[in-house]
């Protein structure tokens, strides 16, 4: 059935020409839209004339958070009860579920980081907020939810909507989806964002960010060192255990890399080597002193027994690296700053500048190759994805990035687990 106006729902609320559309819309959606621009107020009164006009049907809302699921379906309840007058709720309802007294369930829950317990579901309309952070391997989990409906009762439909997080992954591709009716919507569109504000915002934000969350504009970062699609593709697994995952005569490597007090947070990010290398684990630390850097690096060690540290012995870096060499041993522990270093490869001396660049573009071969796998990590995501390169008046490649540290990390202990063969470094 399609919907042709809800003005009786919400007199008060006139509907933008796209919002119309997709109320008056049936089959699969896709909404791109910038902030606030008014997606999850249609998609939640689109949803509650559905579940009132379909008797029992099983509706399932889900968010990569639960707080952003709770809101709409918060706002679905609302429209619920501003529809009729009569009673439609066959009781209370709860946190995360609205039964109607026509039969309709409304469900309400967090995908969280694997879908796992949302497994099990046989759903009629499926609703993703917020859909282009849902982790892609909770796709596998609930698109299968919709298969019996879409043949039993021609329905088993799924609602996107999101602010984009840059190329890559199932939110990205819907809008390549010929069974998909996409719907485009930037905060420039919207006669309900000031004009000031937004050429205020534009002033202060990067042309990316801008271009992301006011344009809804799927990008990646200016020259981003690491492709967001090529990240999302190495993202592998959800979870990983040292002592049920790690895989038989594998070695592990540390990287660490060091904070500044007042700068960014310190990092250890934990590789298993082998094939393929496998990105395992991230630690963060914040305002901590050089010792208890250190010191943590030695808890890590005593548990996972690394065969190489690799730490960024620059600044403060180095009174960590000092410590750790008197504890565990210069072979096993290096330090790998960005300056140019002595290498000697196969007993011949050379002398490598640029060394930054080897260390990234090490990691970006392995995971153009195929040859390097990551947990499905937020932080880790947010690291890669900030790291941007330009080139210099002299021709060199500058790298750097505004979340860098955890990237750092990584690009040190991949560097250990790769070159640990035929390669030693000169340490300091």
């Amino acid at each position: 059935m399609v919907i042709k106006s809800l003005k009786d729902t919400q007199p008060e609320w006139i509907w933008d020409p796209w919002q119309q559309k997709v109320l008056d819309t049936d089959g699969n959606l896709a909404l791109r839209c910038g902030r606030q621009t008014g997606k999850s107020e249609v998609v939640s009164a689109k949803v509650a004339k559905l579940a009132l006009e379909r008797p029992n049907i099983n509706i399932l809302l889900i968010a990569a958070a639960e707080r952003q699921g709770s809101m709409i379906f918060e706002k679905v309840i609302a429209n619920l009860m501003r529809e009729s007058d009569e009673t439609i709720f066959a009781e209370t309802p709860r946190k995360n579920l609205a039964k109607l007294t026509n039969g309709t369930k409304i469900f309400c829950e967090p995908a969280g980081r694997t879908g796992h317990f949302i497994r099990g579901f046989s759903v009629d309309v499926l609703i993703a907020d917020e859909a282009a952070f849902i982790p892609e391997i909770v796709w596998n989990a609930v698109i299968p939810m919709v298969a019996i409906s879409r043949k039993a009762r021609g329905m088993g439909w799924i609602y996107l909507l999101s602010t984009p997080f840059g190329k890559g992954g199932y939110f990205y591709d819907a809008f390549s989806d010929d069974s998909f009716k996409k719907f485009h919507v930037t905060a420039e569109d919207c006669n309900r964002y000031p004009k000031d504000f937004l050429r205020k915002e534009k002033k202060r934000m990067t042309k990316v960010q801008y271009a992301q969350e006011y344009m809804a504009e799927f990008l990646d970062e200016w020259h981003q060192f690491f492709p967001t699609k090529l990240i999302k593709d190495c993202m592998k697994f959800m979870e990983w255990n040292l002592k049920t995952d790690a895989r038989p005569g594998s070695k592990r490597y540390l990287g660490i890399d060091v904070a500044r007090y007042g700068g960014d947070e310190n990092s250890f990010t934990f590789v298993e080597g082998g094939q393929p290398i496998k990105c395992v684990k991230v630690a963060v630390t914040d305002m901590v002193s050089t010792l208890d850097t250190a010191g943590r690096a030695e808890i890590y060690d005593n548990a996972w027994n690394f065969a190489k540290i690799g730490v960024d012995d620059s600044g403060v870096g180095g009174g960590v690296t000092d410590m750790l060499q008197a504890r565990l041993g210069k072979r096993r522990v290096l330090a790998l700053n960005n300056a140019s270093k002595r290498i000697q490869i196969q007993g011949e001396e050379k002398k490598r500048g640029i060394f930054k660049e080897d260390l990234y573009s090490n990691l970006l071969n392995l995971m153009e190759q195929g040859k390097i796998e990551f947990i499905n990590s937020p932080d880790l995501m947010r690291s890669l994805r900030s790291i941007v390169y330009e080139y210099t008046e002299g021709g060199k490649v500058k790298i750097y990035g505004k979340y860098s540290h955890i990237t750092e990390g990584l690009t040190r202990a991949v560097w250990c687990a790769t070159k640990e063969k035929g390669l030693s470094l000169y340490i300091r």
